[in-house]
């Protein structure tokens, strides 16, 4: 899979907000309303969450090539290249959901989409085969990025990773058993050390109080 479109789209994504400066405006104009769960920094607030979301986004195409390694190194590239391609196409084409959003706010939504697709599709394989269809969890950051992004638009974001997956499942694209049994834990172990991308590392701690869950940015 090519991620060389993708990174050329970050890249100039990036130069836009060093001009306009429109993300950062857009978070300091968000940051007072979050979610309560978003326990922000005391200071220095709006580059904390620019530079978590340039993270966010540059995992993307990071991911998309590991996935790609591992999964033809695996014998499971026909499993995964669908869920990769569709990853990829958020970019290169992205949904009319998104309409009206440009730079780095564009971005932030694209790679939602593809973050969440993988998580959905994991959450189901694991449900079938107790095991992951990639060894990536994302969960805690896309959390955050939920929050930044703000209701309703995000869950109608969540509603159309729901749709995609529903799709990959119905026509078999994904969840082929026979390919899938194999207990890849010990090698997903080995590949998360080759591909520190793969792990969510994003400076996000979750803290569990009873049945209250605290997210915090550093």
């Amino acid at each position: 899979m090519d991620t060389v479109n993708i990174r050329q789209a970050i890249a100039a994504a990036k130069a836009h907000e060093k001009t306009t400066g429109q993300l950062a405006l857009l978070l300091k104009a968000r940051a007072g309303s979050l979610h309560h769960a978003v326990q922000l920094p005391p200071q220095n607030i709006v580059p904390a969450l620019l530079n978590f979301i340039i993270h966010y986004i540059d995992q993307v195409p990071e991911f998309i090539d590991a996935v790609d390694a591992i999964s033809n190194e695996c014998n499971i590239s026909d499993y995964t290249e669908p869920v990769i391609a569709i990853a990829s196409e958020f970019f290169m084409q992205p949904p009319s959901l998104i309409d009206g959003h440009d730079g780095l706010n564009a971005l932030m939504d694209e790679s939602y989409l593809a973050h969440r697709l993988i998580e959905e599709v994991n959450d189901r394989f694991m449900s079938h085969y107790n095991t992951p269809l990639v060894p990536m969890d994302m969960t805690r950051s896309n959390l955050i990025i939920h929050h930044l992004i703000g209701e309703p638009f995000a869950n109608r974001l969540d509603q159309a990773v729901h749709l995609i997956i529903d799709n990959l499942q119905n026509h078999d694209l994904v969840f082929v058993p026979d390919a899938c049994k194999e207990d890849r834990s010990k090698r997903w172990a080995s590949d998360l050390q080759r591909w520190p991308c793969l792990v969510d590392n994003l400076s996000v701690n979750l803290l569990l109080n009873g049945q209250s869950i605290r997210v915090m940015i550093h």
